[in-house]
């Protein structure tokens, strides 16, 4: 059995949602593919639209037509993903599909390694890097996936909530 890698795969516009489930239900049915395929996401963002003068946070699909998974590529799991119905294929050249970087990842909010922090929500910390450097707050939310923690800032006299990596920040005290 390889390592797993994420593979970024080509649908039909429209179809993310219903390919993700599709896959998911064909893991379902064989056990053997759970331990190969690990997981498909569709990565979203949210957005806030204003229509009529009213705020609306929505959330949209940040690559319309593209499906993330998470395998160990061999015939079988190619040929699973690639024979889902919606799938035109993988991307990469040719036929052969290319994984992301780690590299890639990062700005998806997806990482592979595991960050053990210090601090928690309530507690303070001091910016040490970045566009914030030298801001210190205290921590509101923590976000393990996209390894980031959320500070109140003031901002034109007022707190306003920024996300922060947490290499750029150590706690204080």
């Amino acid at each position: 059995m390889g390592e797993a890698k994420w593979y970024v795969v080509h649908t039909y516009s429209g179809y993310e949602n219903k390919v993700k489930v599709d896959i998911e239900k064909t893991i379902e049915n064989n056990k053997k593919l759970a331990e190969q395929i690990l997981e498909v996401r569709v990565p979203m963002e949210d957005v806030v639209e204003i229509k009529n003068g009213v705020k609306k946070t929505v959330s949209r699909k940040l690559f319309p037509g593209y499906v993330l998974v998470n395998m160990d590529m061999n015939d079988e799991t190619w040929y699973v993903v690639r024979n889902t119905r919606g799938v035109t294929g993988f991307v990469g050249p040719g036929s052969k599909a290319v994984p992301l970087s780690d590299a890639e990842m990062k700005p998806l909010g997806i990482h592979t390694d595991n960050v053990t922090i210090d601090f928690g929500e309530g507690d303070t910390i001091a910016v040490v890097a970045g566009v914030w450097k030298d801001t210190v707050g205290v921590v509101q939310k923590l976000d393990m996936n996209k390894q980031t923690a959320t500070i109140n800032v003031e901002l034109f006299g007022r707190d306003t909530p920024v996300e922060i990596s947490f290499a750029e920040v150590r706690k204080l005290g």
